[in-house]
Order: C-alpha cells, then structure tokens, then sequence
C-alpha cells in the first residue's frame, strides 16, 4: 500500500493576505500535516506522443535533448507514454518493413486507419525512462493486441505497462468493440467488463502480472472513472493484471470551435478548483494499492487552440503540475500530437503554407516543463502553503528529512502586456530562520514580457536567465541568478504579474550553469 496523505504531527501556520500587493506565509521547519504530496516519483513530469505521429516525433533532432534536459535536472528521464485517439485505429503488421504506414491528405491530418510494423517498437527500445505503450481495444481484435503485446515486451527493455484502448467513452455503441462485447451498448460497466476480460487475456497470454495501466478519460459526470473502474476490478479479481490506474484530463476543450480563454486557464485558483476531482480518484487507486497518473493531460483538447503555445501555458503547466501532486496525482503525461497541428506541444515543427517549408521550435510551454521539473528536483513531497482561493500561490518542496527545499512563488494575475505597467505582487515568507543557513538564498524566474507571448512569434520567455534553442534544443545564455536577503527569518520576494519564481533554501541543489552547457 501507498503511504497516508495526512502523516505529519506538525501542521503549517497560513497568515491571512495582508493586502492585494502582499501576502505573508509563514514556513514550518517541518513538513505541513494537510495539502502535501505523497512521496514523489523521482521524475513526475512527462511526455505523451500521439500513436501515429510518434515516429516523426523520434524523428525530430529536439525530441532526444528535449527529454535529456528534464531528465538532467530531475535526476531520472521523463516517463514517455506513447498512445492517443490513433492508437485506437492502429493494427500491428509482423511483416510490416516500415515503422508506420497510412495515408493522409495532408501533413497536418490524422489517418482514420492505420499498421505499425516490427520497427516501430525498436524506435522505443532505446529510450532509458519509463514507456507505457498503447494498444488498439476499439476495433475488437483481441488476438492481434496480443501479438503486439508480446513484440512491445521483447523489444522495449524499459516497458513501464501497456494500456488497453485510449479513451473508451468516444467508442459509442457502433464501434465493433460495443458490438462484439457490449450487445451494441457501451456504457462505463460496460467498458470495465471488457477491460478486465482484455487484461487477463494480454496478461495470460504474455506470462505477465503488474502489466496493465488501466484507465479512462475522467468524466465523473457521466460515469467513466476510476473510482467506478477499481470496484470492477477488484470485484473481478483483476488487480494482478494491473499496475496502475492512469486517466485522461484536459481543463479546457478547442474541439468543434469551442472557445478556450488563457485568462481562466492559468487562474491559481481555477486551477485549484480543477484539480480537486483528482483527489477522490487517486485516493480510490492508492485504496487498491495501485499508483495514480494523469496519462494523458494537456491544456486543451483537440490541440489547445490559440492559448496552448502561450507562456500562459508555461505557468500553468507549473501550477497544474504541483496541485495535481498536492491531489494525489503521482506523474502526468503531457500529450504532443500531430507534428505542425497540435499547439500544445512542448516542441516540434510548425508548416508555412506558403512555403511549403518546416520550422523548428522550442515552445513556451516547455519552459514550464523545465521550471517545475527543477522544483520537484531530488524532494520528497511537496506542499500547497496558500487557501486556493487567490491569485497567489505558494509551494513547498521538502526533503527525505522534511525540512523545506525549495519555495515556489505564482502570480496569476493575467498580464497580456497592453498595460504600460505590469502589477507586482510581493510575497512575504517568515519562518526561514531555523530553515535555511544564516545569508541570502538563491531565487531564479520564469519569465516573459506577457502571457500571451508565443516563441514562434519571436516573443522568447527565460528559465533561469536561460532559452532553448529551437532547432536542438539546448540551453543558451547564462544563468541569471538572485539574491534574495532573509533578515530575522523573514524574505521578501517581489512577482510579477503571470511570473513565477522559484527559492533555493539550501545550497548546490540546482546546477543552472551546469544545465546551461547541456
């Protein structure tokens, strides 16, 4: 079983917000006793590749350094879940010679049927962090998933599970797998029954237990959850099948010309309200003894809109990445989709139409990847130290000891840069007197002129002083480091408005110049 969430004697002290331009927080020594983590996974922030495009994406001079980079600061690479809405109409090919084969009218389309030969899974087989890899279940051909079941496990070395169909709820009842196995129906139980039959057949069939991420895409509402899953698998006898319970996510949706606001989607406090649902999911997972993800999560679906590529985006992947933590939620998959079509993609290749020609970019988004990854860094649970109920947030990150790491300070006030003067929020953090050595302490910043700005626009956000060149990836520049003065145990650490700043309260933990000769 997974350690309690409640499991400190010693609960931390919140100070009421002295004004709108400053709010005091005062740190206990030890870790808070509520709003804290379980104990983190070593490399929490992760990547997912749509099925399809997950060829091109290995492709792609940047995607190798792009993971490299998260995976020097947190110590371990990215967990890579490879899947999507294409893995769904994907069929494995034994005498397939190329990777992937389909065709589309155009780059930026997604194929509506589509092989994948023997070659596709060597292209995973290098990778040294965690794979989960998705198999078809839509389509109803059992044998078939099993055949690539066993070829993903005798080529991937680093095989972390398998999950059996994408997102259950968009089947409907004509999809052969209704037909065959729901009686033309398809209904949460009805997908529970079939993925519990699907995880005893792989599973037999591969001489494997603990090989399942079983899942759906969160929509409590209308029934598909985990929490509605686990009692059919436990009832079924079906736990040894799996290794752990992982759904889909998504705040906002650009699907059918829905619209999506940057404004809604990086609010502290939204972002707070979202990720509560979490919580009772993830609790209903640890009660089974399994570990919960978010495999599949980004900003928007169906590619973000116009708000995914934003440096708003960066500072809410920091934020939804720390309170899903605070929630239960033990790592997130962050999907890319189809290379040139999908905003919300870390990095990748974008189409000018007139053209014709690709250009490669880093993209805002990534910079908060990079930001939080360094956060989380060597800590052993993090702690939300603010109501929820504001624009500021406060975090905690605290060591195997359970003394305080690391702060994590987010104004969300929504900056779009029409104003000539950019508020500014100051954070007063007391309690660090028997919590850092006598001196400053080190704070770096992720920052950009505006939340709206956008690297393929020539607006470049910073890390740490630092940019990521856009063709390989790589850290540019110098570090830019500050002083932050603690007199009396008590600093003040002023943010502006869509900034975040992140406190080093020890020495030597983040290696920013080391980072930027990557």
């Amino acid at each position: 079983m997974l350690p309690p969430m409640l499991t400190e004697a010693v609960c931390l002290l919140l100070l009421v917000s002295l004004s709108k331009a400053q709010t005091t927080y005062t740190i206990s020594p030890t870790r808070p006793c509520s709003n804290i983590s379980l104990i983190l996974n070593k490399a929490p922030v992760g990547v997912s590749f749509e099925f399809f495009a997950f060829p091109g994406w290995q492709g792609l001079e940047s995607t190798e350094t792009c993971l490299g980079n998260l995976g020097v600061l947190s110590g371990a690479l990215p967990p890579v879940r490879i899947g999507g809405t294409t893995q769904d109409r994907a069929l494995y090919d034994p005498r397939l010679k190329q990777a992937v084969n389909y065709s589309v009218a155009s780059p930026l389309d997604a194929p509506a049927s589509l092989t994948y030969g023997p070659s596709y899974f060597n292209l995973a087989s290098h990778y040294g962090g965690n794979v989960t890899f998705g198999l078809n279940r839509r389509l109803a051909q059992l044998n078939n998933s099993i055949l690539a079941a066993e070829k993903a496990i005798n080529t991937i070395p680093s095989l972390y599970a398998l999950e059996l169909g994408n997102e259950p709820d968009l089947y409907g009842a004509s999809s052969p797998i209704a037909q065959k196995e729901g009686g033309g129906k398809w209904t949460p139980v009805q997908d529970a029954n079939s993925q519990v039959h699907w995880q005893a057949s792989v599973s037999k069939a591969s001489g494997r237990t603990q090989l399942i991420q079983a899942g759906v895409r969160l929509q409590p509402q209308n029934g598909w959850s985990v929490a509605q899953l686990a009692p059919v698998e436990v009832s079924s006898d079906s736990l040894s099948y799996v290794r752990s319970f992982g759904e889909h996510s998504y705040p906002q949706s650009a699907c059918g010309g829905s619209a999506t606001h940057l404004n809604t989607l990086m609010s502290h406090s939204g972002i707070v309200s979202y990720t509560k649902q979490y919580r009772s999911e993830a609790a209903v997972a640890h009660s089974a003894g399994k570990p919960y993800f978010l495999s599949e999560t980004n900003s928007a679906t169906c590619g973000g809109g116009g708000i995914s590529s934003t440096f708003g985006a960066a500072l809410w992947v920091v934020d939804y990445v720390l309170q899903a933590m605070v929630n239960g939620v033990q790592a997130l998959n962050f999907h890319h989709g189809t290379l040139g079509n999908s905003p919300y993609d870390w990095w990748g290749a974008l189409l000018d139409s007139s053209t014709n020609k690709w250009t490669n970019y880093t993209f805002a988004p990534y910079y908060g990847a990079v930001f939080v990854s360094a956060a989380l860094a060597g800590g052993s649970r993090v702690a939300s130290l603010d109501d929820g109920t504001s624009s500021y947030a406060v975090y905690a990150v605290y060591d195997k000891k359970g003394a305080p790491m690391r702060l994590v300070l987010y104004n969300s006030d929504y900056y779009d840069g029409t104003s000539s003067k950019r508020p500014t929020h100051t954070f007063t953090i007391k309690g660090l007197k028997g919590a850092v050595a006598p001196g400053p302490v080190t704070a770096v910043r992720l920052t950009s002129h505006a939340a709206t700005d956008k690297v393929e626009a020539g607006q470049n956000p910073s890390v740490a002083g630092l940019q990521f060149n856009n063709v390989t990836c790589r850290a540019q520049g110098r570090p830019a480091l500050e002083s932050v003065k603690v007199q009396d145990g008590t600093a003040q650490i002023e943010v502006k408005a869509s900034e975040a700043v992140l406190v080093e309260l020890a020495s030597g933990l983040t290696d920013w110049s080391g980072f930027g000769r990557l």
